[in-house]
C-alpha cells in the first residue's frame, strides 16, 4: 500500500508511474486525495466540537461552584447537543477512514524506472538466457506422457480422489519431488536464509498484509466455516512473521527459507498450456522472503536473482530471466524478474521462479518498520522468490533428460533420491 503522505507530496509523478500499468491511475489517486481532505475535515471539526464541549463543561462547574446553577443548567443543554455533534463527527470520521483505507488498498505499486511499458506478457523484456537446449531422440514425449509411461505420476488418480490439477505423485516420482524440496532448502540454508515451517492456512489481515486481499481472492481456496485462506504461496505466511513488528537496523539482513504446498484455484485456465504439471491447483514450492533496509533492497534482489541462477545450473536446466513489464507486473510489486526453464519436448518456455521486490508497500500494510540510527521508524523494504517451483522444475527435468532408455536423474539430485535412473 502506497504511503499517504507521499501520496500528496508526488501526486503528478505517481500519476505518471502509475500509468505504466495501464490503470486509470488519476481516478485511483484524486479519490484518495479527496477523502483524505474530507477525513481531515471532519477530524479539525470532531476537534474543534470536543474543545468547545471541555471548555462549557468547566465552565458549568465553576457556576455551580459559585452558586449560579440556573445559569450551569442552561449551558447543560448546549453541551448536550456539543456531545451528540461528537458522537455523530465521530462516526462519520470511521466511516471516512474506512473508506479511505479501501481506497488506498486498490492502488498497485509504483513500477521502478526500470519496468519497461507493456500491456502483457508479450511485453516482457528477455535480459539473460543461458545453457544449451538438448537434442532429443525422435519420439521424445512431454512430461504427462513419460509420467504415465514410468508410473510416476497419476492425473487421473488425482482427479478421483480430488479433482483435476492435484496429481498423485508415485515411487521414483515421489521420491524425486521430495529430493527437490530436500536439494532446494540445503542450497537456500547453505546461502543463509533460516528455515522455518509456517501454517498453510492463513486469516484475512495476513492476506491483507501482502497485498493478496483485495486483490486476489478469486484464485485463493477460502474455508467460511473457519474464515480462513489455503496459501497459494509461503509468501504470505513467512512476510506475516513480521506484521507489526519493528525491528533494528542491525538486524538486516532477515532472510527466511519455508517449504510449503501452495493451493490456487486458477479459474479460467484451460487449454494445452494447462496440462500435466504446467497449471495445478496444489503444487510444493519452496520461497526465499528478505527483510532488507531499504538503502540494500535492490542489491538484495540482485543477489536472489543469482541465487536462482546458481541452482539451475546445478540442475543444468536451460534458462532465461524476462524483467516483466509494467502490464504483467504483480499488483504489489515495484520490480519482478520471472526464471523460464526451456520445456524441449514441449518446445515452449515455462515459468518456474518470480523474485520480486515491493520496496515498502507490503511493509506499509504490515506495519513493518525499523529504528534507524536516530532512532525514528521507517519502513523496511520486503522481497521474496521463488527457489523453486517444482512443478514445471519437475517437467523440465523430465523432458530434457528423457533419453530412449529412461529418464536419467540431474547429478546434483542423486544423493537425495538414492537413484540415478527413472526406467
Amino acid at each position: 500500500m502506497l504511503q499517504l503522505n507521499v501520496i500528496r507530496e508526488n501526486k503528478d509523478a505517481i500519476i505518471e508511474a502509475l500509468k505504466k500499468r495501464n490503470s486509470d491511475a488519476a481516478s485511483l489517486i484524486n479519490s484518495v486525495l479527496d477523502l483524505d481532505e474530507k477525513r481531515r475535515a471532519t477530524q479539525t471539526q470532531l476537534d474543534n466540537t470536543l474543545a468547545d464541549s471541555n471548555k462549557l463543561s468547566k465552565e458549568i462547574g465553576i457556576l455551580y461552584k459559585s452558586g449560579k446553577a440556573p445559569e450551569a443548567n442552561a449551558l447543560k443543554e448546549e453541551t448536550a447537543n456539543l456531545k451528540e455533534t461528537s458522537k455523530e463527527l465521530s462516526e462519520e470520521l470511521n466511516t471516512i477512514a474506512t473508506e479511505l483505507q479501501n481506497a488506498l488498498y486498490l492502488i498497485p505499486n509504483v513500477p521502478h524506472d526500470s519496468v519497461p511499458t507493456g500491456k502483457s506478457e508479450e511485453d516482457n523484456e528477455e535480459i539473460f538466457k543461458e545453457g544449451a537446449i538438448p537434442v532429443l531422440a525422435d519420439g521424445a514425449l512431454p512430461h504427462w506422457e513419460l509420467a504415465k509411461k514410468y508410473d510416476i505420476i497419476d492425473f487421473e488418480l488425482g482427479v478421483k480422489i480430488a479433482g483435476a490439477g492435484f496429481p498423485v505423485y508415485k515411487g521414483k516420482g515421489a521420491r524425486l519431488q521430495r529430493a527437490l524440496i530436500n536439494y532446494f532448502l540445503d542450497k537456500n540454508t547453505a546461502a543463509g536464509y533460516n528455515e522455518i515451517q509456517v501454517p498453510h492456512v492463513v486469516n484475512e489481515a495476513s492476506g491483507y498484509g501482502t497485498g493478496q486481499l483485495p486483490d486476489k481472492e478469486g484464485q485463493m481456496y477460502y474455508m467460511p466455516a473457519d474464515d480462513l485462506y489455503l496459501i497459494p504461496t509461503a509468501e504470505i505466511p513467512v512476510t506475516n512473521v513480521f506484521r507489526d513488528v519493528i525491528v533494528t537496523e542491525k538486524d538486516f539482513p532477515i532472510t527466511h527459507t519455508a517449504y510449503t504446498p501452495c493451493f490456487r484455484r486458477e479459474a479460467g485456465s484451460y487449454g494445452a498450456h494447462v496440462r500435466g504439471l504446467n497449471r495445478l491447483h496444489q503444487f510444493d514450492k519452496v520461497e526465499i522472503v528478505r527483510v532488507e533496509h531499504p538503502s540494500k533492497s535492490y542489491e538484495a534482489l540482485d543477489g536472489m536473482v543469482e541465487h536462482v541462477k546458481g541452482i539451475l545450473r546445478e540442475l543444468k536446466l536451460p534458462y532465461r530471466i524476462l524483467r516483466l513489464c509494467a502490464g504483467d507486473l504483480g499488483f504489489t510489486s515495484a520490480l519482478t524478474f520471472d526464471f523460464e526453464v526451456f520445456s524441449t519436448a514441449q518446445d515452449r518456455w515455462l515459468e518456474i521462479s518470480s523474485v520480486s521486490n515491493f520496496e515498502t508497500y507490503q511493509a506499509n500494510r504490515l506495519k513493518l518498520r525499523f529504528k534507524d540510527e536516530d532512532g525514528k521508524s521507517q519502513l523496511a523494504h520486503t522481497l521474496n522468490g521463488s527457489a523453486l517451483a517444482l512443478p514445471r522444475v519437475l517437467a523440465g527435468i523430465l523432458e530434457n533428460y528423457q533419453t530412449p532408455d529412461g529418464i536419467t536423474i540431474p547429478e546434483v539430485l542423486i544423493p537425495y533420491c538414492g537413484f540415478d535412473k527413472i526406467d
